[in-house]
């Protein structure tokens, strides 16, 4: 079997880049030929298609990437299988991709969104994305690297971190987060909560945004954003470093970084919902707030990202529920559980530790995607 992988190749420390690169790896570890490239430079991988000749062309992404991932290698007569995750509403491309032969995505819920969408779901499979569970591993708190991310951050050995990580902190759910902070600060042991964000415009608006809450609530001396380029080196040690991890998140279609906290035998609080019910185990890696309320849009504008022209109008007979908002009041006692109880936090991140080796190492991830290529295409 001769692979080609299509994503932010060299990666840089996003979500889609890891997702690609560690099927990459276990491919090769796995002594399949696999090659990577860049899903947006045509050259180089029409330099592929022409001496690597690959079987099949696996391509991470989202529907709005299917001219780079999916119409490209078809143009030069090669099998794409792109490997998707959804923002909420599958706008273009339906003929297309239902013409494949298979589609991989990466959550039952990521499924059920391109099915109502108009996606036929028999050809639909769930691949979850992969953790590298060697470097994202229990530390000891004496452990100096630890210690030595604790205090650049400004917290002492005796207070708890909570911590989230996103490219915002928002669509993680930092804001509810720092809503149930504020109910229980009064009651709860000495915390800091950590917001990891990464550095962009639309970032620093939010963040301010943010900032700007956790002062009306009160709590803006134990909030801190880390703003700074970091690579994915140093996220088994930021995530190492908590006490709590906490993404109750807005939309999510799988969850790495509660995957990647679980790995590090950290307890998770997140939603009830999308991703994270395939993910996370309610009462036993982690502890998942209610739906509290759903947002939803009677209409999109879309553009030339989506196979469109500029503005153009899509408006639906049914509303699209774009956002969720997990139970603040859920969040609020699921932490002062946590943060009150040592050994619940210790019982819930062990057994999110087996879990995620179990189900979601990245070297299990790269048997199966190889598995399914031998069952859904013939692929040997």
């Amino acid at each position: 079997m001769k692979v080609l992988v299509l994503y932010d190749y060299p990666p840089s420390p996003g979500g889609l880049a890891t997702q690609g690169d560690l099927l990459y790896k276990g491919l090769l570890e796995m002594g399949v030929s696999a090659h990577a490239v860049h899903f947006e430079s045509a050259q180089e991988k029409e330099w592929y298609y022409r001496w690597f000749e690959p079987d099949v062309v696996v391509g991470i992404g989202y529907w709005g990437h299917t001219p780079q991932l999916i119409l490209h290698p078809q143009r030069y007569g090669v099998q794409p299988v792109p490997w998707l995750v959804a923002d909420g509403y599958i706008a273009n491309y339906q003929e297309v991709l239902n013409a494949l032969p298979l589609i991989l995505v990466t959550s039952n819920w990521v499924k059920e969104m391109y099915v109502r969408d108009g996606i036929n779901g028999d050809k639909i499979e769930v691949l979850p994305v992969g953790c590298d569970t060697d470097a994202f591993i229990p530390f000891n708190k004496d452990d100096p690297k630890i210690l030595a991310v604790r205090e650049a951050l400004g917290i002492s050995p005796d207070q708890l971190m909570i911590l989230t990580v996103g490219g915002d902190a928002a669509s993680k759910g930092a804001q509810e987060v720092m809503q149930a902070l504020a109910i229980i600060d009064t009651k709860a042991p000495d915390w800091k909560y950590v917001c990891k964000v990464w550095p962009q415009p639309r970032t620093r608006t939010q963040n301010l945004a943010d900032l700007e809450m956790a002062t009306h609530l009160g709590i803006e001396k134990n909030v801190t954003y880390a703003t700074s380029t970091i690579s994915r080196n140093f996220m088994p040690y930021l995530i190492g470093a908590c006490d709590i991890y906490a993404a109750p998140s807005r939309l999510e279609g799988f969850g790495m970084p509660q995957v990647e906290a679980g790995a590090c035998g950290k307890p998770v609080i997140g939603i009830k919902a999308m991703g994270m019910l395939d993910t996370l185990v309610h009462g036993k890696t982690a502890l998942l707030a209610n739906v509290e309320q759903k947002i939803t849009v009677n209409e999109v504008m879309l553009g030339y990202e989506s196979g469109f022209e500029d503005e153009h109008r899509v408006k639906f007979k049914v509303p699209r529920t774009i956002d969720y908002r997990a139970s603040v009041h859920d969040i609020a006692n699921y932490l002062m559980d946590l943060m009150t109880d040592a050994a619940l936090r210790e019982k819930m991140g062990k057994a999110a530790r087996e879990r995620v080796v179990k189900n979601f190492d990245y070297r299990i991830v790269a048997k199966r995607f190889v598995q399914l290529m031998n069952e859904k295409l013939g692929i040997r």
